[in-house]
């Protein structure tokens, strides 16, 4: 063994022990220093791990999945009463370089990064830093600032951090997707593109709201762009820095970042993505000229923020969710009140907090949809929970994580019974702690 493989195992074996006492802790922040040594999970186990006689019915549903859909590749992660039981990619993350998914692999997870966001402000709540009570616009809102002050429906004053939670704030994309149509904002507004966040909520503030806050729901992208703000402005840090240091680093979480718009600017295990042959070209979100997928220079991830804009593993996101499931097993980051406040089943209409929908019956669900890429977080009664994510988006655009629900059902019922082995805690030195080290040196550089 070599002395950087000793010096891993000790660090895993500190994390272990730091995990075990934070669990027996209900209700203490599980507090893990931050070590760029350290390796994530999803750069501990490979898709060799996932590889069974038991698990062959499953791999084959899949792969005849992406094969039908004309999917490129996918990732895949299953927990069973919060143990890591299942993690494996398919097909390729690089079609040119016949590069296959492994379980190491970001994909972008569109919406899911709603459930990040909602979960930052929960916590800011829990530090005493804000109220989900609170007012967002005007003089005495959040969000007070010189440019956010010229409201031209005063309805807009009366919007709450809750209501961007819910999606009831009265924003809507009735005329259109505020955060996907930046040339058109960036010729009402007369500046420049790109187009930043804050002059896209310029923009929205300068019309007319569709409804009174909280009177109903419509979702809103534009809602969790502003909680990002939110989480600025409430923490007095960058909000990826301040979702990775709070939340994701003291849940042992340290490979999700937020995406970037280019393929030539992708971190060194992230994804390609891919559309359907017969996606439709659209200007570049910069104003550059000529045409572009959207999923490559269409789309400007990386304002989309909180609202859709993290990259992650399956395997690092499943560590996310025991984070925030109110189970005993693991130290959750927030306390059962607020995971329960968030989960509460909510009026037809309406939104729970973060979750795309929640049931009485324990069924808790989170999609995302971007050009090049779709998920689907699901909870199950059952005691087991998934999450697939695609680097290849579909014809049936949001719809289609209705489609990913069936696959996982049946793959799901194809398994008679799953490891007992929580790769959670799977700690052999693995080949790629390399290629972990080039990413830490990567967003060193940027």
């Amino acid at each position: 063994m070599t002395i950087k493989q000793i010096i891993i195992l000790v660090l895993t074996l500190v994390f272990v022990l730091l995990d075990t006492h934070t669990s027996s802790s209900k209700g203490e922040e599980a507090r893990i220093p931050y070590d760029s040594k350290l390796a994530p999970v999803s750069h501990r186990i490979s898709n060799e791990l996932s590889s069974s006689d038991a698990t062959k019915k499953a791999d084959y549903r899949i792969n005849r999945f992406l094969e039908y859909w004309r999917i490129e590749g996918a990732s895949v992660a299953i927990v069973k009463n919060e143990k890591l039981v299942f993690a494996k990619g398919y097909g390729y993350a690089d079609v040119d370089k016949k590069e296959k998914v492994e379980p190491d692999h970001l994909f972008r997870i569109a919406s899911v990064s709603k459930l990040i966001t909602a979960t930052a402000i929960m916590k800011l709540k829990e530090e005493g830093k804000l109220q989900l009570s609170d007012r967002v616009f005007g003089e005495d809102g959040i969000l007070n600032s010189k440019n956010y002050l010229t409201i031209h429906d005063k309805r807009a004053k009366k919007i709450t951090v809750e209501n961007l939670l819910r999606h009831t704030s009265g924003f809507s994309s009735r005329y259109g997707d505020q955060m996907f149509m930046p040339l058109t904002i960036a010729k009402k507004m007369d500046v420049p593109t790109p187009v930043s966040a804050e002059t896209i909520i310029e923009f929205a503030l300068s019309k007319r709201l569709n409804f009174a806050p909280g009177s109903r729901g419509s979702y809103s992208n534009l809602g969790y762009v502003i909680l990002g703000k939110i989480v600025e402005k409430a923490s007095g840090k960058d909000y990826e820095a301040y979702v990775q240091e709070h939340i994701l680093q003291p849940a042992g979480i340290f490979d999700m970042h937020i995406g970037r718009n280019l393929r030539i600017d992708k971190l060194p295990n992230e994804v390609n993505y891919y559309e359907q042959s017969n996606a439709i070209l659209v200007s570049p979100f910069d104003g550059s000229g000529g045409k572009v997928n959207r999923s490559n220079g269409g789309n400007n991830i990386e304002e989309l923020g909180g609202a859709g804009a993290w990259i992650a593993s399956a395997a690092e996101l499943m560590k996310f969710y025991v984070a925030i499931d109110g189970k005993d097993k693991q130290a959750d980051i927030l306390s059962k009140e607020s995971i329960a406040y968030m989960t509460k089943p909510s009026p037809r209409g309406f939104s729970p907090i973060g979750w795309k929908g929640t049931l009485s019956n324990g069924t808790w669900w989170r999609t995302g949809t971007l050009a090049g890429t779709s998920a689907l977080l699901k909870q199950n009664p059952d005691g087991t929970t998934w999450v697939i994510i695609t680097n290849t988006s579909s014809w049936k655009g949001s719809k289609f994580p209705k489609d990913l629900n069936k696959l996982m059902r049946r793959v799901m019922r194809s398994v008679k019974k799953w490891p007992e082995t929580d790769l959670f805690n799977y700690f052999e030195a693995q080949p790629n702690e390399l290629a972990f080290d080039d990413i830490t040196e990567f967003l060193e550089r940027s």
